[in-house]
């Protein structure tokens, strides 16, 4: 049965990634250290599929803070050895540790003085005693039935690549704003955009003084079409809001009368702010918590810097 089948694969597998955890030894921390006392690039190699896994190992170190680049080892001995410099970090993948093609290039490697950390299924092989730190991930059997095609070995490779970088990642520091900076596109990137990428600035942010009628209130926001008004002082900083709610319910109150008033008369005087680095994310969750559709920026001397409107998260389908 196709489902059985699918079950035991899965079943090999997940027992192949809980196996490397009693093998988190001093040799795990040693490849962490060695790669973040790395001062150029950690360069990934591996033949065939573990090839595949070293291109995405790769990727992950990348962005996640540690450059990285994947080179072919059989390209490499043919020329492309040019890629590794002095100060780069090699980390090879492979199963049986005696490629040839990677133990081709290791000598080469070492003569930079660049370590090699190794990633194979045979502690006893040629790569194995050749690195300068290895790590075993070595398997109990194939999930393929005929205990050929590469699968629970590679994903033992992947897994324990991910804990290499996730390891480094904390090694370094690496932060949210720093995962922002490296992830600009995609879905991923709309998570990660920040209140100032979105709010809305100068001539675009509703503006009155406080001694501004309540008319003119009425018109400002009729004109910048917000929702709102902020209401501040000559130099900038912010003295309160003025929201169509608020201006609804004064008018519930005193009906046409309110138009008597000045605009300090009507404001909130401590309006929800946000600051402009804010992921817009957090932004969102506070809109949502507070059940309001808009919030202000100020800077630190509470100067009004930006409008943040829920249409603004709305048009990066971020909602």
């Amino acid at each position: 049965m196709p489902r059985e089948t699918a079950r035991k694969v899965l079943e090999i597998e997940s027992e192949a990634i809980r196996e490397l955890i009693p093998r988190l030894d001093e040799r795990f921390d040693r490849a962490v250290e060695t790669l973040f006392a790395c001062s150029g690039r950690v360069v990934l190699t591996g033949m065939g599929k573990s090839g595949i896994i070293a291109q995405k190992i790769s990727a992950t170190l990348a962005s996640t803070g540690s450059p990285s680049l994947f080179l072919h080892p059989a390209e490499a001995i043919h020329g492309d050895l040019g890629r590794i410099v002095k100060g780069d970090a090699l980390v090879a993948v492979s199963h049986s540790g005696d490629t040839e093609e990677i133990l081709a290039l290791v000598p080469w490697v070492k003569r930079l003085g660049s370590p090699v950390v190794a990633l194979t299924g045979n502690p006893r092989s040629a790569l194995a005693q050749a690195a300068d730190v290895h790590l075993d991930v070595s398997i109990r059997t194939e999930a393929c039935p005929l205990g050929l095609a590469p699968t629970a070995s590679t994903t033992a490779a992947l897994a324990m690549g991910d804990a290499l970088s996730m390891a480094l990642l904390e090694r370094r520091g690496f932060t949210v704003e720093d995962f922002a900076v490296l992830h600009p596109g995609g879905r991923l990137g709309k998570k990660l955009l920040r209140v100032e990428d979105l709010m809305h600035t100068g001539d675009e942010i509703p503006r009155v003084g406080p001694e501004a009628p309540m008319k003119d209130v009425l018109f400002e926001m009729t004109r910048k079409r917000l929702g709102l008004t902020t209401v501040t002082a000559a130099d900038g900083t912010l003295l309160g809001l003025i929201s169509d709610g608020d201006l609804r319910r004064l008018m519930e109150r005193h009906g046409y009368t309110v138009f008597d008033r000045k605009a300090e008369e009507c404001m909130t005087r401590a309006p929800t702010l946000v600051g402009r680095r804010e992921l817009a994310t957090k932004a969102l969750d506070v809109l949502e918590s507070r059940k309001i559709t808009s919030l202000l920026v100020a800077d630190a001397s509470g100067r009004i810097e930006g409008v943040l409107h829920l249409h603004d998260l709305w048009k990066t389908e971020m909602i």
